[in-house]
């Protein structure tokens, strides 16, 4: 006969099993199924989201972004995939604008991706997408100031806050931890949050570029409903399924060419 330790075992592994396979569970159907009370799901999902391996939403939990690492390491990650989103991501920005490109790997593609002599005014809160543009024709660019989070890779805190107040970009990037219909744009950082949070709401249009393992995940921190978000722009081949709670809300869906 199983043991209450082996029992316990089982249940979190189901949970690991159907977060993975569905990405999201509630807690009324995992009773239903395991046979057990709701009371022990919600302990069990407070468990794992205690070990990281998961995020506690009301009435279930979602997986976590694996977009954790610092900003060294997500740069190693699936470079090909996001050079793909950065050339349909360009595709969204028009000579003479203001455009701001939040921190984040994808969006340091981006910064590459943007053709020279584009005339353009680019923002940015990361010294490594404002070096992008060193010895290129076209760009006048404005580096955010404050306290530089190494695992961030940008300026934070409440001088860049007051910075980007008092900005008006036409098109913000912002870098994304993770993005679901339900619990919106979220970061894993607090004063990360913050700052992209005011870039949301100083900005005309937002766009968002998230390889699919981004969607339908959470992170610690919000930033903003998704409703909020003007475009997302998505790998290819992401799952109609995924998308389509976004595109209920009126996003536009714009998918990168990965050939």
């Amino acid at each position: 006969m199983p043991t209450p330790t082996l029992l316990l075992d089982e249940r979190h592994r189901f949970i690991r099993d159907r977060l993975a396979r569905q990405g999201r569970v509630l807690a009324v159907d995992l009773a239903r199924e395991l046979g057990t009370s709701e009371d022990t799901i919600r302990r069990d999902l407070r468990e794992l989201a205690s070990l990281g391996e998961c995020r506690r939403v009301y009435g279930g939990a979602l997986p976590n972004s694996p977009a954790s690492g610092t900003m060294a390491e997500r740069q190693r990650q699936n470079p090909e995939r996001k050079s793909a989103l950065a050339r349909e991501a360009v595709k969204l920005v028009a000579p003479g604008q203001f455009v701001f490109l939040d921190a984040g790997s994808t969006n340091l593609a981006i910064a590459d991706a943007l053709p020279s002599g584009a005339d353009l005014t680019v923002g940015a809160n990361s010294p490594a997408i404002a070096a992008s543009f060193l010895g290129r024709a076209g760009f006048q660019v404005l580096l955010v100031g404050g306290r530089m989070d190494f695992d961030v890779g940008a300026a934070l805190g409440a001088q860049a806050v007051r910075d980007i107040e008092a900005m008006t970009p036409d098109i913000a990037f912002l870098g994304a931890c993770a993005v679901d219909a339900r619990q919106g744009v979220r970061a894993f950082h607090f004063e990360d949050a913050a700052f992209k949070r005011a870039l949301a709401m100083r900005s005309r249009a937002v766009v968002l570029a998230a390889t699919s393992d981004k969607l339908g995940v959470s992170a610690h921190f919000e930033v903003a409903p998704a409703a909020e978000v003007d475009h997302l722009v998505v790998e290819g081949d992401a799952p109609d399924a995924a998308l389509a709670p976004f595109e209920r809300l009126g996003i536009r869906i714009h998918r990168a060419d990965l050939s």
